[in-house]
């Protein structure tokens, strides 16, 4: 390979337009550093010219300590170069090192080209966020970033408060509808399925009132809401009609016809599917048809957390699908309780089938109670098993946690004022915990959550057990050769989601999402904004990386995996993993020294 090939097959050289190739061929320069020599020096002269390496490898030290290492391919120099500051780093040849160089007249002409310059100019979390929308093509029939609004093709249809079930079905069948919105407030509105579900199965006349069957208040968004919001409101809610307004107006009403009609795999599907189940049978091919849809929406631009929101809600509704199923078989509960999610499905986040991760509480001890309590977690848990939710194996389903409400407060507090090591990592799994359904609220334990952001030696173990998970920052070339690839999860999403945990407990707030944990931590001062921006585009990139090489292994017949093979990506997303892996290590580096977990024991 040619040196201008070699230099045209790294980012950014990769962005620039095909006439400006003469100025990078002209004004290049090769020259040699042998071992152990300083290419730059920390707080000396000036860095004169852009570097990248071609041969060998070299490391950034701050105050002898290595920050980074480069290789074949890396850029430095730079920083140096735009700041006209003393360079903030050695660079040290670790081994024989050829480098190409470029003096800074060169750079600077080749900086007025934007997509060159923003590689430069910009920060990490702003490059993260412009190449995120075009990293995959779009190859579905809808743009779901657009407003909702704009599927309207018709004004809404009315009925008077006072009309009869009949009156309101003589509308719809005028009109060709499947809902009729109530007049009034609350607004209200009927639905195809409310006069079958409502009506005729309950054997209620045509001159029944409306306002009996009708579903008040109903559950409306602004037109404006972009179409993956929507979408994944109407999944969340289990809805199949959605009113839309503007300007405190109804404009009209979107149903899930019309997202089915734009999307071959919707999450609309598998919810009507689902509201079909009627045996554990019936849940076959859920995980497939679940992989499906996240595809579908990956290729339709939504990030990953987005994806992770609507699968998450579709899973939700499964749940609790089973849970209705369960109590069907074993009666009503013999007190009220709640079913609990957490791990990824709690914050969210989880864009395909992983270990189930559940508990279930319940609001009066006594012997029926936990024989029921027993018989309805091993029906849901082989249900999900059934539907291609792995069993956790660590044990954390509601077949062995199910408990009174008194007994996980207790648990809990115990948490937060004395663990020992395996109760922090319960802490870290119970935490994120979600309610997906049940009569009994969960306050209590929401209220002992938000205040271990007081106990300040808690959240000093947390964020010691929190750093256990450190980003490879070591050559990628020496991991390229010996197995190919990095476990993402380990090495960048653990750490992202402990940090969030963390700085949000601190800050005493109870959001469960990571990217809404760090905005919080951020809003209370408990996190720069900068950084807070930072480990959310970069939480979004690894989680973008990890589904798309998942979601390839499937299609290939094999498991999915956290790990990602370097030669698949491209040079300009290998240097984006290099430089969050270092982003994510600088921020427990920060953690570590405000929590001052070097006095733990």
């Amino acid at each position: 390979m040619n040196p201008l090939e070699f230099i045209c097959a790294h980012a950014p050289f990769n962005l620039l337009p095909s006439e400006t190739l003469g100025q990078v061929e002209r004004g290049l320069e090769i020259t040699f550093f042998p071992k152990d020599s300083k290419v730059l020096e920390r707080n000396g002269p000036k860095s004169q010219h852009l570097y990248m390496i071609r041969k060998g490898t070299a490391r950034l030290e701050r105050d002898g300590q290595v920050v980074i290492h480069l290789e074949e391919g890396d850029i430095f120099g730079y920083p140096s170069l735009i700041s006209q500051d003393a360079p903030a780093f050695d660079v040290v040849a670790e081994d024989d090192l050829l480098v190409y160089r470029w003096p800074e007249t060169v750079f600077r002409r080749l900086l007025e080209h934007p997509p060159f310059a923003v590689f430069f100019t910009k920060g990490l979390a702003e490059r993260l966020r412009l190449v995120a929308p075009s990293q995959e093509p779009r190859i579905v029939n809808i743009d779901l970033s657009l407003a909702v609004g704009e599927l309207v093709t018709r004004p809404p249809v009315f009925v008077a408060r006072d009309a009869t079930v009949q009156e309101a079905a003589q509308v719809m069948r005028k009109y060709q509808i499947s809902s009729v919105l109530v007049e009034g407030s609350p607004l209200g509105i009927l639905t195809d399925r409310d006069l079958r579900n409502r009506v005729l199965t309950e054997g209620k006349g045509p001159e029944t009132p409306l306002v009996e069957v009708m579903s008040a208040p109903a559950k409306t968004l602004p037109a404006s809401t972009p179409l993956f919001e929507a979408l994944a409101f109407m999944v969340e809610q289990g809805i199949h009609h959605l009113p839309l307004e503007q300007d405190g107006q109804i404009v009209g009403v979107v149903t899930d016809t019309v997202f089915m009609r734009q999307q071959t795999r919707s999450p609309l599907h598998l919810l009507r599917r689902l509201e079909r189940t009627r045996s554990l049978d019936d849940l076959k091919g859920y995980a497939k048809e679940l992989s499906g849809i996240a595809e579908s929406l990956l290729a339709g631009g939504l990030g990953a957390s987005e994806i992770g929101r609507s699968v998450s809600s579709l899973n939700d509704q499964l749940i609790r699908i089973l849970l209705r199923q369960a109590e069907e078989r074993l009666g009503p509960a013999p007190t009220p309780y709640a079913w609990m999610v957490f791990g990824s499905e709690g914050r969210m986040e989880q864009a395909l089938l992983t270990d189930q991760d559940n508990a279930l509480v319940y609001s009066e001890a006594s012997p029926d109670a936990q024989r029921y309590f027993a018989e309805l977690a091993e029906y849901v848990v082989g249900g999900l098993i059934e539907a291609g939710f792995p069993p956790c194996p660590g044990g954390y389903m509601a077949t062995h946690w199910h408990k009174p409400l008194a007994e996980w407060q207790k648990l809990f507090q115990h948490w937060i004022e004395t663990p020992t090591p395996q109760e922090l990592l319960e802490a870290q799994i119970f935490f994120d915990f979600r309610k997906v359904y049940g009569a009994l609220s969960l306050e209590p334990l929401e209220k002992i959550v938000a205040s271990s952001g007081e106990h300040a030696i808690f959240l000093a173990h947390l964020a010691k057990a929190s750093v256990q998970f450190r980003p490879p920052i070591g050559f990628f070339r020496k991991i390229r050769e010996e197995d190919g690839g990095v476990d993402i999860k380990k090495g960048g999403i653990a750490p992202i989601v402990s940090l969030a945990r963390v700085h949000a407990l601190e800050a005493g707030s109870l959001t469960k999402g990571t990217v809404e944990r760090l905005r919080a931590a951020a809003r209370e001062n408990k996190l720069s904004q900068e950084g807070a921006e930072t480990l959310i585009e970069a939480f979004g990139f690894l989680m973008r990386l990890r589904l798309r090489q998942q979601l390839a292994s499937m299609r290939q017949g094999l498991p999915p995996s956290n790990k990602i093979q370097l030669d698949y990506l491209s040079s300009l997303e290998r240097r984006h993993l290099k430089e969050a892996f270092l982003q994510i290590r600088e921020m427990q580096e920060a953690m570590s020294q405000r929590f001052h977990t070097d006095r733990l024991g």
